[in-house]
């Protein structure tokens, strides 16, 4: 089920959608990193600089953290080519 949150970054107001299976995962990794909900949530949409929804960014850090690759948004992991095209390469 998706669920709208919302919090305060920076001083401002801003919501965002997530399924409850993405949002106990970043609850889950910002106790294992010593750090505030809040606090995680405000370093992920810093790290996306923009680009792309607040949503899908959440989404995406939780993916990479799961898999033990670089949560960074915008990393080296968004201009490699998928695995089946390294695979054929």
């Amino acid at each position: 089920m998706i669920h709208k949150h919302s919090a305060t970054l920076h001083g401002h107001r801003t919501s965002f959608s997530l399924e409850d299976e993405f949002w106990c995962e970043l609850k889950a990794i910002a106790k294992e990193r010593g750090m505030s909900l809040a606090s995680l949530i405000t370093e992920v949409d810093d790290e996306r600089g923009g680009l792309g929804n607040l949503s899908s960014s959440l989404r995406l850090y939780v993916l990479r953290y799961l898999k033990g690759s670089s949560p960074v948004i915008g990393s080296d992991m968004a201009s490699e080519p998928p695995p089946s095209a390294k695979a054929h390469a």
